[in-house]
């Protein structure tokens, strides 16, 4: 498995919900799970982007710290969960997986499948897991690693980074700036369509 870091998109970038809605509108974006809720039904809510995949080890491992997340955020934090895979190559990342992983989960968050990967694209997302969260003004406050645990590392997985960065946000405060990025498996592009941070 490839070790892959996080583009780290700049603090301060907008929430791409025109991306979100125009890709959905097309069928582009599909509901697999859930329902994708529109800027009213979430304004004034942090909101936390999730780039999964069904087979990543790094998924795997992190798989019931966002259940937890889920269960001790959701009612505060919109979470959306966006499987990006090139499914052309990678066909076990398809709606069947994402709807097996979300059931064995217990995960009933908004979790959509990117088919173009234009929603990838517009978060420079480069890896599975990649995290984006989103405060009150639709604003990226924090991107990096949900903790230090990794497949094979004695590390606990507790999610205590992205929990201090939910927590900061939920208090209207700004993350720690020192964000360490995530790392886990490459995002599997399309054959030849590859974009310039993944070459």
């Amino acid at each position: 498995m490839a070790l892959t870091p996080s583009t780290m998109l700049p603090i301060g970038t907008p929430l791409p919900w025109p991306v979100l809605e125009a890709e959905r509108a097309r069928g582009a974006l599909a509901e697999v799970v859930g329902h994708l809720a529109s800027p009213q039904e979430i304004k004034d809510r942090p909101v936390l982007l999730l780039v999964l995949s069904c087979h990543c080890p790094f998924v795997k491992h992190i798989e019931a710290e966002i259940t937890r997340l889920a269960r001790d955020f959701g009612d505060r934090v919109a979470l959306i969960g966006i499987a990006s895979n090139s499914i052309q190559t990678h066909p076990q990342d398809g709606a069947d997986g994402m709807v097996e992983q979300a059931t064995r989960c217990g995960w009933t968050f908004a979790y959509l499948q990117d088919r173009d990967q234009v929603v990838a694209r517009a978060l420079q997302a480069a890896c599975t897991p990649d995290l984006f969260l989103f405060d009150r003004h639709h604003l990226l406050a924090y991107r990096g690693q949900l903790d230090g645990s990794r497949p094979g590392n004695a590390v606990p997985c507790d999610g205590r980074d992205l929990r201090a960065a939910m927590a900061a946000v939920l208090a209207d405060e700004a993350p720690a700036a020192d964000q360490i990025a995530s790392i886990g498996c490459n995002i599997k592009w399309h054959p030849g369509a590859e974009p310039s941070w993944a070459r």
